[in-house]
């Protein structure tokens, strides 16, 4: 009965699927939602990739469906059909615009709440990435949030190591969400591409960190091809010095093109750096990917990683990329 009960949790989506993992976060809402007493705005935060904003599309479609089991909505009534062709006039989407939502997104969302909901019997607000958001346009929110308009929901979405304010954070219902298991993530890697062997998955969800998101960005970014020849190349033995330099070079301006994506590199290869060190220790890593030199101790991966830090400190004040990667390469290679 136990393992029945807990299959029956399981968040149906508009699609139809299973939204697998964040149990704490349906135990919350699940309960919200049946005693009617879901709160005025909520906060998913937590890591990258791992669910916030789909559990929000999947909680908007319930609170609106004709026929919802619990968080579960039937995809097929009126309202569900709106919400998946993108035309429901009661769920309402703020996503960043050029990297930040702007106050006058939030100027024309304050303006859509002061009228009542079109159809439905609450309207549904999504605000994504929350952490975007610009000081002037949080400031213009928070009376929203303190005092939002009937029949208003509103869900905001903040990755946690985004920068949100205290002000908004005490205005909502904070609903935590976690990285998900290796096989929740392997999983759902396997039922978003079909054609991923298995192998592939697996590697993908532990290089993903329990981010199926993350791990879908590596595979479609072909990041792990990527990773994986730059570490062939920082591993392999000293030649030529002319041609080892040039190969360097090439390689930081392939990754300096990887422009928004070059993040996601670094963390893959402070994985490695992560296994090679539990390695020196005599733990277990958790990737395959132990290419390494024997002359490099504890200290030289430490150092490494140091650079990696000082590398994305530079991009973070919008230092010249090409130039922070040939730095890089050679403080990896030494």
């Amino acid at each position: 009965m136990g393992a029945k009960s807990q299959e029956t949790e399981k968040v149906l989506l508009i699609g139809g699927k299973p939204f697998l993992g964040q149990q704490r976060a349906r135990n919350l809402l699940s309960m919200s939602l049946a005693n009617g007493r879901l709160a005025h705005a909520y906060l998913f935060r937590g890591p990258e990739g791992v669910g916030k904003q789909l559990f929000a599309r999947g909680l908007a479609a319930a609170v609106n469906c004709h026929a919802a089991r619990g968080l579960s909505a039937c995809g097929l009534c009126s309202s569900c059909k709106k919400l998946i062709s993108g035309s429901h006039p009661d769920f309402l989407l703020v996503s960043p615009e050029k990297g930040a939502i702007k106050i006058s997104q939030v100027r024309d969302l304050i303006k859509a709440l002061s009228y009542s909901p079109y159809e439905a019997k609450s309207r549904v607000v999504l605000i994504e990435d929350l952490h975007t958001m610009r000081r002037e346009a949080a400031n213009s929110l928070l009376k929203t949030l303190e005092e939002p308009p009937e029949n208003n929901i509103l869900i905001l979405t903040a990755d946690s190591a985004g920068h949100v304010l205290q002000t908004i954070t005490s205005r909502c219902q904070l609903i935590p969400f976690y990285g998900l298991t290796l096989e929740e993530t392997s999983t759902i890697l396997l039922q978003q591409e079909g054609t991923l062997e298995p192998e592939t998955a697996l590697l993908l969800a532990r290089l993903g960190e329990g981010s199926p998101g993350k791990a879908m960005r590596f595979h479609r970014k072909n990041l792990v091809k990527f990773w994986e020849d730059l570490i062939s190349l920082l591993v392999s033995p000293v030649e030529r010095q002319e041609k080892e330099l040039g190969e360097l070079l090439l390689m930081a301006e392939s990754m300096a093109a990887l422009k928004e994506d070059l993040p996601h590199l670094f963390s893959l290869v402070k994985l490695w750096l992560r296994d090679c060190l539990l390695d020196c220790f005599g733990q277990q890593a958790g990737t395959d990917m132990l290419k390494t030199r024997k002359e490099w101790s504890s200290e030289h991966f430490f150092a490494k990683l140091d650079a990696i830090a000082q590398a994305e400190k530079e991009l973070d004040r919008n230092c010249n990329r090409t130039l922070v990667c040939e730095v890089l390469l050679f403080r990896l290679r030494e």
